[in-house]
């Protein structure tokens, strides 16, 4: 399939651009087969530059004002009779000889325009009619981008058809389903080299770390043709007592072969922090010898564990009416099991979805806005996660006892309690170059399904069964740290906004795919650039740095009490309000903080580099005397 094919329109002349909070241009709009341009007229500066994938939702109209001064039209223009709907909100930008502005549609909100204007809709032609049969004279259609990563676009385009075409293109470049299609195939970055910054993804470093501190684990390779486990890396930590054959067997009951794997050794007490999927016990209650082999050797003599289910009492349950379950008591004796119920799926991506829309209405009142703030369940679900986070934290470093965390699949919620509590327990997660090893470790390789739960954003129209914010909700928790331990983190709120914005849409291959198999057989490392190549480079890295930070070697403990617990502004709200004074703010921090950092090297440098004094003349030893004042 060529490109061109999708592209009906490239090139449009005269098309404003309208978004919140910046001006309106006009320019010149272009499509690219993975991107959309805009240029102004008539200095030509790059006003736009979107990358297409990143569009969530596409919506078009069209509307021909009756008169240029938006006033009643006078023919046929009597007064509209109280009940019957009224005209769309003016898509154009403001008219210059009304005192207030035109307003803008939303999709499924109030749409009327004030009483001092009318509009009438031009509709689509009849079948068998032609789109130049409706191309009428100053006639112009509105396209209304709404991308992932939240922000609106409105493009006015002169013309019906024209407006159409541009509304199909886009509409069909942005839902290409091949992977091997999308734009980090063909991205070709200036002073990069393919196979740069991969190096994070190798699990012998994490081994490495590991077998210094221990000898209880050992680097398996019983997945290396990914046969016990599709969505498994190649290479995985398993008990050193236990052979590859068994492991084997435990994976065939596991759900997905998801089998029990170590991702955090804690080195103050020799605890570890382990992660699979549920075991598939049924309604027939089945056991697997290899599987309660593989959990009974993680604990030493006399050991106790706990196993964290993060669904409920009652899903747990259904699930094994299903062929799920959980372990039983019976045979597995010495790990207790604990149900912290969190949100995945449809619940959580409805969530998201509803505070989204909160944060766009202006027109709210304080009550109508904490209403629907509490109603879209967000915060709720931040503070879940960082509770459940913090009791498997709890049971390492204070209780010293072996941790087991899974729900069903082990794809979601398990990597996100699993990672969060690293990063409690860890100072190392909590620098950038450890940040992102953890997110390579428990997120990329440990098998997130990123294409499809990051297929839709918030605003699409289609509400598939797969999406779901899930790495959203774990970026939401990094902030909540950040916000409460602001001098503990390496990094800033700038890294997590990028992360969230390459994970629906990248030019690069980090998050591309669901697992390393899919990555393998579509040869994302060798055929893509690393995301992490790039912020790594001298120029970019300082973007993302924490101008406040001071290793803590010591645990970080957050509250998760409701009041402590906020909206994330930076990214619910950052295409809303005006950040110009934020960021000036920062760049201040930041030059106030290496200012002074360059003083205190030079006073430094100064000091060492002066030589001794040398006892004073009426001194013994270089004491300063005190003869003569006695």
């Amino acid at each position: 399939m060529e490109f061109s094919e999708l592209i009906k329109t490239a090139t449009v002349e005269d098309v404003l651009l309208s978004r919140p909070g910046v001006a309106a241009v006009r320019g010149t709009l272009c499509i690219t087969s993975h991107h959309l341009l805009l240029s102004s007229c008539p200095r030509g500066d790059l006003e736009l530059w979107l990358l297409i994938r990143n569009v969530d939702a596409v919506e078009k109209r069209w509307a021909r004002p009756q008169s240029c001064r938006c006033r009643r039209a006078r023919a046929g223009g009597s007064p509209p009779v109280p009940g019957t709907p009224r005209a769309p909100r003016c898509p154009a930008r403001p008219c210059p000889s009304s005192s207030s502005p035109c307003w803008r549609g939303r999709a499924g909100m109030d749409s009327s325009p004030p009483q001092s204007a009318q509009f009438r809709l031009v509709p689509p032609p009849r079948s068998g009619g032609s789109l130049r049969d409706t191309r009428v004279s100053g006639s112009s259609g509105t396209v209304t981008l709404r991308c992932k990563d939240l922000r609106v676009l409105q493009l006015e385009i002169p013309g019906m058809e024209q407006c159409l075409d541009v509304a199909g293109s886009i509409e069909a470049l942005c839902s290409l389903d091949s992977v091997m299609l999308t734009y980090p195939f063909f991205h070709r970055p200036p002073g990069l080299r393919l196979q740069h910054g991969w190096h994070r993804a190798v699990p012998e470093r994490h081994l490495q770390r590991v077998a210094s501190q221990t000898s209880q684990w050992r680097l398996s390779s019983v997945n290396g043709d990914f046969g016990a486990c599709p969505s498994y890396p190649r290479a995985v930590l398993v008990p050193a007592a236990l052979g590859d054959e068994a492991v084997a067997k435990a994976a065939r009951f596991r759900q997905g072969g998801r089998f029990p794997v170590l991702c955090y050794f804690h080195p103050k007490n020799g605890t570890a922090l382990l992660r699979s999927s549920q075991p598939l016990t049924g309604p027939n209650r089945r056991r697997c010898r290899e599987d309660e082999q593989l959990l009974g050797t993680v604990l030493g003599e006399g050991e106790r564990g706990f196993v964290i289910d993060t669904r409920s009492a009652q899903a747990a349950k259904q699930a094994r009416m299903s062929g799920g379950g959980t372990e039983p008591k019976s045979s597995y004796p010495r790990w207790r099991r604990l149900h912290r119920a969190l949100e995945r799926g449809r619940p959580l991506q409805e969530s998201f979805a509803r505070l989204v829309e909160a944060c766009s209405d202006p027109a709210l009142s304080m009550e109508r806005w904490l209403g629907r703030l509490e109603g879209s369940r967000w915060l709720s679900h931040v503070k879940a996660a960082l509770s459940t986070a913090c009791l498997a934290a709890q049971c390492l470093d204070r209780e010293g006892c072996k941790v087991l965390v899974h729900g069903a699949e082990g794809t979601d919620t398990t990597l996100l309690v699993t990672a969060l509590a690293q990063l409690i327990l860890d100072p190392a997660c909590r620098t950038l170059e450890g940040f992102q090893e953890l997110l390579e470790r428990e997120w990329i390789q440990a098998g997130h399904p990123f294409q499809l739960r990051c297929a839709r954003s918030a605003c699409s129209h289609a509400r598939g069964k797969q999406e779901a914010p899930v790495f959203l909700l774990f970026l939401d928790c990094v902030w909540q740290l950040s916000r409460q331990f602001p001098f503990s983190l390496e990094f800033g709120e700038q890294l997590l906004l990028t992360l969230f914005d390459n994970a629906y849409a990248s030019a690069y291959g980090t998050f591309l795919c669901n697992n390393e198999k899919e990555r393998s057989l579509c040869k994302v490392r060798e055929s893509t650039h690393s995301l992490w190549a790039w912020l790594n480079q001298p120029e970019e890295k300082h973007k993302y740095l924490n101008p406040l930070y001071s290793h803590n070697p010591l645990v970080i403990w957050p509250s998760v009490e409701p009041q402590s617990i906020q909206l994330w502004q930076g990214f619910f709200l950052r295409w809303i309000r005006p950040s110009q004074h934020l960021d000036e703010a920062w760049v201040e921090i930041q030059r106030l903080v290496q200012g002074k950092n360059s003083s205190l090297q030079e006073s430094t440098g100064k000091r060492l580099s002066q030589p001794l004094p040398e006892p004073s003349a009426g001194t013994e030893n270089g004491e300063t005397g005190t003869a003569g004042t006695r």
